[in-house]
């Protein structure tokens, strides 16, 4: 069993509560608010902002120039993938970058990000690791079910972002992360300490889960 499945079988009721949220089913029946979709896309770039901060972070937290390389993919993967996606995504509804990027973070963005960005800070880089690990792996795992339900197809005004995340790249992306966080898991990981790190794993699916809930709150 790798780290991963672990901490996602011992926070089962989180892990559902943020990958089943109301807003992921609505996303994926195309039944979600344009507006709620709009709000969340803006202040998922403003976290991706952050979460790219964190990458970096790992790269000052890694031990080895391997580790320093994985972390440099995910900044990688952040700047050159997702942001570009969410620019996409905004500019057909007539939203710059300017506008995007000078958009005021809402609370649920500051709460989650700089949660991550703290774990990190104050322990090493397998803690940073568990914080991000909800958002990385489980968008991949959203994205692979919603795909694979396949409702409404090609009329689903959200199937960009379905396609984006259960697209080869990123669930390669998320499968390279779960190898990652096991190989530090098996140079630090005690079981004294394995508590800890699952309460930093179960933080950050509450997180996520307020991170849908704010979208889905804003109807317009």
């Amino acid at each position: 069993m790798t780290l991963f499945a672990r901490l996602k079988a011992d926070a089962a009721p989180q892990w559902a509560d943020y990958t089943c949220h109301d807003f992921v089913e609505q996303l994926g029946n195309a039944s979600l608010p344009l507006e709620s979709f709009k709000h969340y896309l803006v202040q998922d770039y403003l976290f991706l902002i952050q979460f790219a901060r964190a990458y970096a972070l790992g790269v000052y937290k890694s031990q080895s120039v391997a580790d320093m390389r994985q972390s440099l993919e995910g900044v990688k993967a952040i700047l050159d993938v997702e942001l570009d996606l969410h620019l996409e995504l905004c500019g057909t509804w007539g939203m710059d970058r300017s506008a995007i990027e000078t958009a005021p973070e809402d609370t649920p963005t500051m709460a989650y990000t700089r949660f991550v960005l703290d774990a990190g800070m104050a322990g090493d880089l397998l803690d940073l690791q568990a914080a991000l690990a909800p958002c990385v792996i489980g968008y991949a795992e959203i994205g692979a079910r919603l795909a694979g339900e396949g409702k409404d197809g090609d009329t689903n005004p959200y199937q960009r972002w379905i396609r984006e995340y259960a697209g080869d790249a990123y669930q390669g992306l998320a499968k390279d992360f779960i190898a990652w966080m096991d190989a530090t898991a098996d140079q630090v990981l005690t079981e004294q300490r394995y508590p800890r790190v699952l309460s930093l794993f179960e933080k950050a699916c509450r997180l996520e889960s307020d991170f849908w809930q704010m979208g889905l709150n804003a109807k317009g």
